[in-house]
């Protein structure tokens, strides 16, 4: 047995100390989103771990041209060993839950999922925790079981946003007939909270709701045919149309489109680029800004808290969830230079190009 005074005892045990603060996967300031508050994570073990990373459909172009290469760059910056799984459900809920089971059996430690049915989900964060995996629903909440964190804009308030920016305009112009109001996926709980957000502008907004929609999947083609039909029905009673997102605002525009009659005010959310260039150009009233990065980002830094071992810290809670909750930003012509351009999210060169031209000349987008 090896005998020790006070003092090498000391010395001995700060040179072990240093030493495995040496060996650990480097940590993220500690003032980022997602700090670690304490114990209870997936083990602890950093290196050479896998996190996956399961979006929900192709519908949206934001999860393979944004989501992904922010998520996969930022677990790169933060542990360097680390592999990332990515797969995308193209919609389909057991595909989703295959995907999961795939990347659990590859020993996946994170799972971090944006569900394409937020109840179904409830089997693969059950199956996750069962393992000692740990979940983080991304975006979308999962409502009948409860994950270990959730990361997302705060939804309800993005409904209640750009319904509210819509009869905001519609009043100042003096506008008279009523609104459409379509809705996203109704598998999707984050799609629930954005409804009960336009509900809660267009309600007392002033303003007839002539029809609402529950378009399935997100599905543009959905969005578009339900609203086809609405022209037809209502005709020139629509002065507005409140849509959940981009691509089904984009679904209603083209509707108006093919019918002949002028297009109204559209909303969208999520700042996709087609959106924005059709914002430039007069054909969508608003969107909602919400930087991927910032919730790709974060989703990254709380996988990689999990990984150590430790728990994230939550600013709110939803679905008994502990969760991160970012404030986002409307888009119009007014703010679109301001907000998407000079801040760098979107480059004038990849916008404004062919027909988009003039509209960003006229907006001093360059």
């Amino acid at each position: 047995m090896l005998n020790l005074t006070p003092r090498r005892a000391t010395v001995l045990a700060l040179a072990l100390t240093a030493t495995i603060g040496l060996s650990a996967c480097e940590s993220a300031d500690s003032s980022s989103p997602g700090t670690a508050t304490g114990a209870g994570g997936a083990g602890g073990s950093v290196e050479n771990a896998k996190v996956a990373f399961l979006m929900p459909d192709l519908a949206s172009t934001r999860y393979e041209l944004q989501d992904k290469p922010l998520f996969e760059a930022k677990m790169k910056q933060l542990c360097p060993t680390c592999t990332v799984i990515y797969q995308n459900a193209d919609s389909d809920a057991s595909k989703q839950q295959q995907q999961a089971n795939s990347a659990l059996a590859q020993g996946a430690k994170v799972l971090v999922i944006d569900p394409v049915d937020s109840a179904g989900v409830a089997s693969t964060v059950q199956a996750a925790q069962s393992q000692g995996a740990k979940v983080i629903a991304y975006d979308r909440p999962s409502t009948k079981a409860k994950a270990d964190f959730y990361v997302s804009f705060d939804n309800e308030k993005i409904g209640n946003l750009i319904a509210a920016s819509l009869i905001d305009h519609l009043k100042k112009t003096n506008a008279s007939g009523g609104i459409l109001q379509i809705n996203g996926s109704p598998t999707d709980a984050a799609a629930g909270l954005i409804k009960k957000g336009v509900h809660s502008a267009v309600d007392p907004g002033g303003f007839k709701l002539l029809a609402e929609y529950d378009t399935p999947n997100w599905q543009p083609a959905k969005a578009q045919e339900w609203t086809t039909g609405q022209i037809t029905r209502f005709g020139k009673q629509i002065v507005g149309v409140v849509a959940a997102n981009d691509g089904t605002g984009g679904g209603a525009i083209a509707a108006f489109k093919a019918s002949g009659d002028a297009v109204p005010p559209v909303t969208g959310n999520d700042a996709e680029l087609a959106a924005i260039q059709r914002i430039i150009n007069g054909d969508q009233y608003n969107t909602i800004s919400k930087p991927i990065k910032t919730v790709a980002e974060a989703a990254a830094q709380n996988a990689f808290t999990f990984l150590q071992g430790q728990t994230p810290k939550s600013e709110a809670t939803v679905f008994d969830t502990p969760s991160q909750l970012f404030v986002p930003e409307v888009v119009t012509t007014e703010n679109v230079k301001k907000v998407m351009f000079d801040s760098g999210i979107t480059k004038a060169s990849e916008a404004c190009t062919g027909v988009y031209v003039a509209g960003c000349t006229k907006l001093g987008i360059k």
